[in-house]
C-alpha cells in the first residue's frame, strides 16, 4: 500500500494497456477502467498491482460510484490518465447527431468529473499529475471528424483550464496530442480502414513507421507525470518522424 495509485481510463488493447505497464513499472499500483472486463482480467493477471474496474466512462454515474470504489479499495490517485475515447469517423450529414452528444460525454466531461473527484486530494497532498491524450482532432476539424473534432477541442480547453487553475497549487496537468494513427487492432486489415489510417501507396518506408507506437507513447505520459516542476509541459505533441504536418 505504500505504492502510489495511477487511475487510468480507456483501458484498450493499445495505448492504455501500454500506460498501465509503463507506470506499474515505474512503481505505481493502477486502477485500471475501461468497459471490456475480459480484457482487464486478463491485464490484471499480467501487470501486478494493477486492478480492473469494469466502467463506460460516459455513464457519469457509474464514473462516480467506480472513483469511490478506486479510494476505498485503493487510496487515491495521485496520477491520472484520461485515455479514453468517443470517437465518430462521419461527416456532418452522415453521423447521427447524438453521437456528438456521447462523444462529448467520454471525452469531455468525464474529464470534468475525474477532474472534480481527484484534484482535492491532489491539492490536499500539494502534488498530483493529471494526464490527458488527445489526438489532431483537438487541434482542427476536418469534414470525416464533425461530431468528433469539436469534443476534443473542448477536451483540450478544459485541460488548459484545469492546469492554470491546479499549477500554482502543485498539480501538474498535461495535454499530450498524438498527431499520427495508431495500429489498433480493431480497424482490421488495410484494406478495411479509411485511407487515412493506411500507410498511403508511395510511403517509402517500413509500414511500421507510419504509425506512433504505444509503448513510446506510454514513455512520453510517464515522462510529463514527473517532470520537474520548473519545467513544466502542457502541450505536448507527438509524431512519427515521418508525418506530415
Amino acid at each position: 500500500m505504500s505504492k502510489p495509485v495511477c487511475l487510468i481510463t480507456g483501458v484498450g488493447d493499445t495505448t492504455g494497456s501500454a500506460l498501465a505497464r509503463r507506470f506499474a513499472a515505474g512503481g505505481y499500483r493502477i486502477a485500471m477502467l475501461a468497459r471490456d472486463e475480459a480484457r482487464l482480467n486478463r491485464l490484471e493477471e499480467e501487470i501486478s498491482g494493477a486492478r480492473a474496474f469494469i466502467c463506460d466512462v460516459g455513464d457519469l454515474d457509474a464514473l462516480a460510484a467506480t472513483i469511490m470504489e478506486v479510494r476505498s479499495t485503493m487510496g487515491a490517485p495521485e496520477v491520472l490518465v484520461h485515455n479514453a475515447v468517443a470517437h465518430t469517423f462521419d461527416t456532418f450529414l452522415d453521423a447521427p447527431p447524438e453521437a456528438l452528444e456521447r462523444n462529448f460525454r467520454v471525452n469531455t466531461t468525464s474529464l470534468l468529473h475525474l477532474a472534480r473527484a481527484l484534484a482535492p486530494d491532489m491539492i490536499a497532498a500539494g502534488k498530483g499529475a493529471l494526464m490527458v491524450t488527445g489526438n489532431t482532432a483537438a487541434h482542427r476539424g476536418v469534414p470525416m471528424y464533425a461530431l468528433f473534432a469539436p469534443t476534443k477541442a473542448a477536451q483540450r480547453v478544459l485541460a488548459e483550464s484545469l492546469a492554470r487553475d491546479l499549477g500554482p497549487k502543485g498539480i501538474h496537468v498535461a495535454y499530450i496530442t498524438v498527431d499520427a494513427a495508431i495500429d489498433v487492432t480493431w480497424l482490421g486489415a488495410d484494406a478495411e480502414r479509411p485511407a487515412w489510417l493506411v500507410p498511403p501507396a508511395d510511403w517509402p518506408w517500413p509500414r511500421e513507421d507510419f504509425f506512433a507506437k504505444p509503448d513510446a507513447i506510454a514513455e512520453e505520459v510517464f515522462h510529463l507525470a514527473h517532470q520537474d516542476r520548473s519545467t513544466w509541459t502542457f502541450d505536448l505533441v507527438v509524431r512519427p518522424f515521418a508525418e506530415k504536418w
